[in-house]
């Protein structure tokens, strides 16, 4: 069973580090054998600040309604996020509150980055409960990455590919698994008995 994955890179500052993790993260997918995966970049994106929801837009720009297809369109979303002061980036609550529908009951991943050695997790619970108020599943399984800068190169490849194997293996199980019972449950006949 293949899954169509989005990863969405929160960043959009000038010499992010977080990005690093949403590269490795679509590398690891891609590998033969398992899913597709898309990053959506922020940064690229370059998306503009809204003033409301798309689905209350008369006139929505084009890159708002090809980000809500993308996001309504997979089968589950990673998002990798640094901490800003403990928080999360403005441009991520931007695509967040810009959606809606697209959020509802989709499998979201969390992935976490930072420079210090905690790895972002104060980010976590503010992030998880936005996404929670939006009606989406977050999956339990999280993945900190502390001292990102020395964790990846810029093209996304490991310092230590063992560990951040394992560890990712662990958050990309548990999406998948959170995957396949959104896909049963969405059966035309009702969950798999």
């Amino acid at each position: 069973m293949e899954f169509d994955i989005r990863i969405l890179s929160a960043s959009i500052r000038q010499g992010r580090n977080s990005h690093r993790v949403a590269l490795y993260l679509r590398d690891r997918i891609e590998e033969p054998g398992r899913d597709r995966a898309t990053v959506l970049d922020l940064n690229a994106l370059d998306l503009p600040l809204f003033h409301e929801r798309l689905r209350f837009m008369t006139d929505p720009p084009a890159v708002a309604k090809d980000l809500s297809s993308s996001i309504g369109k997979a089968d589950g979303v990673i998002i990798v996020t640094p901490e800003y002061n403990g928080g999360y980036p403005a441009a991520l609550k931007n695509v967040v509150d810009l959606l809606y529908d697209e959020w509802h009951r989709k499998p979201v991943a969390i992935v976490t980055a930072s420079d210090g050695s905690f790895g972002g997790t104060q980010v976590i619970t503010s992030l998880q409960f936005t996404l929670w108020k939006m009606r989406a599943w977050t999956v339990p399984t999280m993945m900190p990455v502390p001292h990102v800068q020395e964790a990846f190169d810029e093209a996304g490849k490991p310092a230590d590919r063992t560990t951040w194997g394992a560890r990712s293996d662990r958050l990309l199980n548990e999406l998948t698994w959170c995957m396949t019972a959104r896909r049963r449950m969405d059966m035309p006949d009702g969950p798999v008995k």
